[in-house]
């Protein structure tokens, strides 16, 4: 099975000497374990997930601890909260810099405990699904962007060559199965999926919670509940609007979009890439392709960016904004195959409209050709070369 190289390899080589517990997490079959013994071979597995060892841990942890003192990976390590203390004080009497490392797939419980007890002591990680660069240094990286998107990005779709809706099937059924009962206690799992195929309908639009709630048929306590838990297991985040005085009637909104468009295309029934060319919500997919990209990639390499969106009452928008210091990069995202000045507009509207400095304004479509004109950057997402230029 052939090892797809991370980008977050570097990331963590260079804080190891920094800090005495590092702690990568992210959604499950992201590849946190492959990850980490082929990057710490010198480092001792143990897994959590072991019933014999689990209550290992939780019944003896300072017996647990004596038998792994050092240079552990102590995987899905949420299942032991009890054990988190007690790693504090080792670490603090032992001074030694990498000496474990934490892995999990439950965003939230893992960070409450590191909160709780190894503030100051752990460097945090995130791994989400194989970014463009990734996939293009594995040469995994398909010519046409509804490929791309139907495919999804998780590695075992790739090194064990795992049909996706296969994969995205059993996915979900250990998902559900697994992470959300353990997150929360769900009774009624079928209005559960059937919320998570409405969320899949949903991305790279605007949240409306209500309307959520109301077709699935549920209370919004209950929606704003089961979206917390999207969002901790790594299936969708949310985009927050950027506003500023300038213009008072700004969207407030965030937007929703899956980290996985593999994932959001399975459950919006699509079986073949094809049918991605006259789906009515391809737009939303190519957006949320892109935009996840950005947001992998900002985990994977370390950069500390934000990023948000920018709406008007007029439905004037900007698709993704971030910033270079003082200055704004701007991005509109259109999944049409043919250029015009049309697309350029948004980029127009918000450099006249914000007053603000804008560094670099790029337009990311669904065309084969990449241009360097004198006021935007034009990247195509069916140029493979060009995918992994858009950070």
């Amino acid at each position: 099975m052939a090892y797809i190289t991370r980008q977050l390899e570097q990331v963590l080589k260079k804080q190891l000497d920094k800090y005495p517990i590092l702690a990568v997490t992210g959604p499950r079959q992201s590849g946190k374990t492959t990850l980490l013994e082929h990057l710490f071979p010198d480092y001792a597995y143990v897994s959590l997930e072991n019933e014999n060892v689990r209550s290992f841990a939780v019944d003896d942890p300072v017996g647990f601890l004596k038998k792994y003192p050092g240079k552990v990976i102590f995987d899905e390590v949420q299942r032991a909260p009890g054990l988190f203390s007690y790693l504090q004080t080792e670490v603090d009497r032992s001074g030694q810099m990498g000496q474990f490392i934490l892995s999990g797939s439950q965003n939230f419980h893992l960070l409450s405990n590191i909160t709780q007890s190894l503030a100051g002591r752990v460097a945090l990680f995130r791994l989400l699904p194989l970014d463009f660069a990734e996939l293009h240094s594995g040469n995994y990286l398909p010519q046409r962007w509804t490929q791309l998107a139907w495919q999804g990005a998780y590695p075992a779709l790739f090194s064990r060559q795992i049909e996706p809706p296969v994969f995205y099937h059993n996915y979900i059924e250990t998902y559900l199965n697994r992470d959300v009962t353990e997150l929360s206690n769900i009774r009624d799992m079928h209005a559960f999926r059937r919320f998570l195929s409405l969320c899949a309908g949903r991305t790279g639009q605007l949240l409306n919670l209500a309307n959520l709630a109301r077709d699935c048929d549920i209370t919004q306590p209950t929606a704003k509940a089961w979206l917390s838990i999207l969002e901790s297991s790594y299936i969708l985040f949310l985009l927050y609007p950027y506003h500023k005085n300038y213009n008072k009637r700004i969207i407030k909104t965030p937007k929703l979009y899956f980290y996985d468009t593999g994932l959001a295309c399975f459950l919006l029934g699509i079986r073949k890439p094809e049918d991605l060319e006259m789906f009515d919500l391809a737009g939303n997919v190519f957006e949320t392709l892109v935009i996840a990209d950005f947001i992998k990639r900002n985990q994977h390499q370390y950069l500390f960016r934000e990023y948000w969106f920018w709406r008007d009452s007029n439905g004037n928008e900007i698709d993704l904004l971030t910033k270079t210091g003082l200055s704004l990069d701007i991005f509109e995202i259109k999944s049409t195959q043919t250029l015009n000045t049309r697309l350029f507009a948004g980029l127009d509207y918000f450099t006249s409209v914000s007053g603000e400095k804008i560094e670099a304004r790029t337009l990311i479509y669904g065309g084969n050709e990449s241009q360097n004109r004198t006021n935007y950057s034009v990247i195509s997402l069916d140029r493979p070369m060009a995918n992994h230029l858009i950070l």
